[in-house]
């Protein structure tokens, strides 16, 4: 800490606010507001001084109790203090304040949001928007900015007649004023967080229906895209009565709206009774939206539905407990969208995303607890990350396979009903939990959230008449192979065998390092396997006499057991205790894999590896390799669709088309110009589901005017998941000159700065070249993009996106002194992530160059 930066401390409690009666003027052509606030205040304690929370906003005039109040800021702290002649008495009182803010352009606080209407498409319109998560609040109102303090609202919103107000509760009464203006009074919302409050005024369109419990729910959209709202309509009117009905507990508002805005840093944000979304997360075009666009609405919506029990009826007490709010969201996002949409076979999908990604960074050294402390809210955007929401579901899942159904729901609705309207630690969820399930929930838990990592269990059997006696234990699992000085780390493993005849053979929670259990029943030839449908949180290392049996019915595994096979064995040749032809051998035997969530991680995994080769002189032997073991697939799927697809056939065309682009299949480039020519020409359209496969084929072996006509297209699109789809796919060209018309365009005033990180991502996914040209243009943009991305994670994720795949000792020592001349602190970690995985990927190439490039000579 420098040594004039003052610690942080929270705001004193003496006196804590009970209501805010709001009213706001936004002016959305001058880019200011107004505002007028009577806090209702609860003095605990005499006092004559009142400290809040403030940034950016300029008070005019206060009063508390009939006294006058002098205001004095502290700039760093983002407060204000409120000074008074003499004190307080204990008991209710009221501050009143006048004062004016900004309507800024950051995407936090209270914003402008840019938009064009239909009917004046060159004219530019602007929304004002709020975004108040983790600590931004404070740019919209004087306010005790923490998720502790909670207080409920009552907002009023004075805004031209013909725009639209929202906020967090229903309208009750709206009134002409002077200057054709209106006044729009809400009702007063339940008691919660500031971070929770919302308010909205712009243009939009919407539509409407009820849930089976008589909620209104509204889907708002952009002028003239109503029916783009449809299916998400759809979607909530499903998923709230399933929340009322999973937690025992009645949504508590009167109306659920949902509206996607144009200018969204997050992905969405679950203010209570009023979500909102990024347009391609709420939008769903009934013609020329794709299957993977409808799962990802689906998840999303029902995730921040899921919030407005988990995280706004029963609020984190501070920013360290995050993790309960994102992590149980994220899991029981899955387990609605199996309940409304089972064709998505989506917990299959859990463990390619979710899953997958939070074992490979919870390897590193440089991950963290699940529960770590957390200072200043600026710290906070930190652990906005795949620890909180990806491991965080994943330590739920496995506790709730572990305890049951039935227990865990009992008691998380003990938990909610206890915790209603306050707030609540992870300690309070385990000790609900632990009474319903009469287990050891805490002491069980603690050792997955309270510590870094967890462990590889390393199985060895031996036969015994018709009893095979397993050997199991536990060591943490590192991803570069060494556990030394690990040893004393051990976890209590929830642990569950199934054999080729009992799914559940054994269950038992490991507690010591090793342990020996028999598994009756089992003859010789029969298999065993451990952590079935990946329940655990942990990976699995067979010796070669257990998984020699696994391997020969592979195919009859669940596509759950076969992902999770995949990318353990993967995952122990990234560490050098297993052999990447090893892996190579057994990716080559899903040739006839027919499941699209088993093919997203071969995908990436075979990604992973096209990353590490892609400078070496068996690239070209590689390539042929992936595009052997991928043929096969799109023979059965073909490009056009068939009347027998299921929803994951259309989703598997999509990534088999765009690998085969990808690693370079002449046929599949060339049919893919075809089609992008006669797409642009209006001549055929290319179907949603693979477009964005398509524009990146035929962008991989094209030309300047491919690039070009995507240009065109994304300038007259009016659909944001269209333009995400050309973003997704501009830095598929090979070129020199195709990059810098990439890197010219991502910089434009044609992408939103939201989205600027989505088109460098699809250069660095393309080609060493492209990878090393982003690099070098964070470097030479530094200032323009922290100027741009001021106090936004959006640049976190640019650092990220630069920063990974790359495959030197070399590389990670100058992105290292880099960061090290040009600091910034919400990245600290993934630079540190990063860098060790470079290493990881450095050795590991040193390692298997030469194995791998003669076992792919002999293919």
């Amino acid at each position: 800490m420098a040594a004039d930066k003052k610690p942080f401390e929270r705001l004193p409690t003496d006196v804590v606010p009970t209501n805010y009666k709001l009213e706001l003027r936004p002016d959305l052509k001058l880019f200011k507001f107004t505002g007028t606030l009577d806090i209702t205040m609860d003095v605990k304690k005499s006092t004559n001084r009142i400290v809040l929370n403030s940034a950016e906003i300029e008070i005019t005039s206060a009063k508390c109790g009939g006294q006058d109040v002098t205001v004095t800021y502290d700039v760093e702290a983002e407060t204000v203090t409120l000074q008074l002649t003499s004190d307080l008495a204990v008991g209710e009182t009221t501050v009143s304040m006048e004062y004016t803010g900004i309507l800024n352009d950051q995407m936090r606080g209270f914003y402008r949001s840019k938009y064009t209407h239909p009917d004046f498409p060159n004219e530019e319109r602007y929304a004002g928007v709020t975004q108040f998560e983790a600590a931004d609040a404070r740019r919209a109102l004087p306010c005790w900015d923490e998720p502790l303090i909670k207080a409920s609202f009552d907002v009023t919103l004075i805004v031209p007649k013909d725009l639209v107000a929202l906020s967090n509760m229903n309208e009750t009464s709206c009134e002409d004023v002077e200057g054709g203006l209106k006044r729009v009074m809400f009702a007063r919302t339940p008691i919660m967080s500031t971070y929770l409050l919302a308010f909205i005024v712009g243009e939009f369109d919407h539509v409407e229906g009820r849930d089976s419990n008589g909620v209104l729910v509204r889907v708002f959209t952009p002028t003239g895209k109503k029916e783009n709202g449809q299916y998400a309509l759809d979607v909530a009117v499903k998923t709230l009565p399933f929340y009322a009905t999973y937690f025992d507990i009645k949504y508590p508002l009167p109306k659920m709206d949902l509206i996607a805005i144009q200018d969204f840093a997050a992905g969405a944000m679950e203010n209570w009774g009023l979500v909102t979304y990024r347009e391609r997360l709420l939008l769903v075009d009934p013609v020329n939206s794709s299957a993977f666009t409808k799962q990802l609405v689906a998840l999303v919506v029902g995730h921040e539905i899921a919030h407005q029990w988990f995280g706004n009826l029963v609020t984190m007490e501070w920013w360290t407990h995050l993790w309960l709010n994102e992590g149980f969201a994220t899991w029981i996002e899955y387990l609605c969208v199996d309940h409304t949409h089972p064709e998505f076979e989506i917990w299959t999908n859990f463990l390619s995303r979710e899953y997958a990604s939070a074992l490979n960074l919870d390897a590193l050294d440089n991950s963290h607890p699940i529960e770590i402390e957390v200072g200043p809210p600026s710290e906070v955007e930190e652990i906005f990350d795949t620890i909180s929401y990806a491991k965080g579901s994943c330590i739920i899942r496995m506790l709730h396979d572990w305890i049951g159904t039935e227990n865990f729901r009992t008691g998380l609705g003990s938990y909610l009903k206890k915790f209603a309207y306050k707030n609540a630690k992870t300690e309070d969820l385990w000790a609900s939990l632990e009474e319903a399930s009469k287990k050891p929930v805490a002491t069980v838990m603690n050792t997955w959230t309270k510590q870094m990592g967890y462990p590889v269990l390393t199985v060895e059997g031996k036969q015994d008449g018709n009893n095979r006696i397993l050997t199991i234990s536990q060591k943490k699992f590192c991803a570069n192979g060494d556990s030394s000085g690990h040893e004393s780390v051990l976890w209590q493993v929830p642990v569950t065998i199934a054999t080729s005849k009992n799914p559940t053979a054994v269950k038992f929670v490991l507690e010591s390092q090793s342990t020996t259990v028999t598994v009756e029943g089992v003859g010789q030839d029969d298999w065993i396997l451990v952590n079935p449908s990946r329940q655990g949180f942990y990976r699995v290392s067979y010796s070669a006499t257990l998984l020699s049996p696994i391997l020969s019915i592979l195919g009859q595994l669940s596509a759950q057991d076969r992902l999770g096979l995949l990318n353990d064995t993967f995952a122990l040749a990234r560490a050098g205790v297993g052999s990447t032809v090893d892996v190579l051998r057994l990716i080559g035997s899903f040739i006839s894999e027919t499941s699209y969530t088993v093919w997203e991680s071969l995908a990436s995994n075979i990604g992973s590896l096209a990353r590490l080769f892609s400078s070496t002189d068996c690239y070209e032997d590689f390539k042929r390799f992936a595009l052997k073991l991928l043929t096969p697939s799109f023979a059965r799927l073909g490009w056009d669709s068939k009347d027998t697809d299921s929803t994951l056939d259309t989703m598997l065309r999509s990534l088999v088309i765009g690998q085969l682009g990808r690693y370079g299949d002449p046929d599949m480039i060339s049919e893919s110009k075809r089609r992008f020519s006669d797409h642009v020409s209006e001549k055929d359209a290319i179907p949603a589901d693979i477009k964005s496969a398509v524009f990146s084929a035929a962008l991989s072996g094209g030309d300047e005017s491919i690039f070009d006509h995507l240009v065109a297209l994304h300038d007259k699109a009016d659909s944001n998941e269209e333009k995400v789809r050309i973003y997704s796919s501009l830095g598929n060209g090979k070129t020199e000159t195709l990059i810098t018309k990439c890197l010219d365009f991502a910089t434009s005033d044609k992408v939103r700065p939201q989205d600027l990180p989505a088109v460098l991502m699809s250069l660095t996914r393309s080609c060493p070249d492209s990878r090393e040209r982003v690099w070098k243009f964070v470097q030479e943009n530094w200032t323009m993009l922290k100027d741009r991305y001021n106090g936004q994670f959006l640049l976190a994720r640019m650092i990220d996106v630069s920063t990974a795949g790359f495959v030197s000792e070399e590389r990670a020592g100058e992105i290292e002194k880099f960061f090290s001349e040009n600091p910034w602190p919400v990245a600290a970690r993934i630079v540190k992530q990063n860098c060790e995985a470079i290493r990881l990927n450095a050795k590991w190439l040193q390692r298997d160059r030469d194995i791998v490039k003669e076992w792919l000579a002999s293919q």
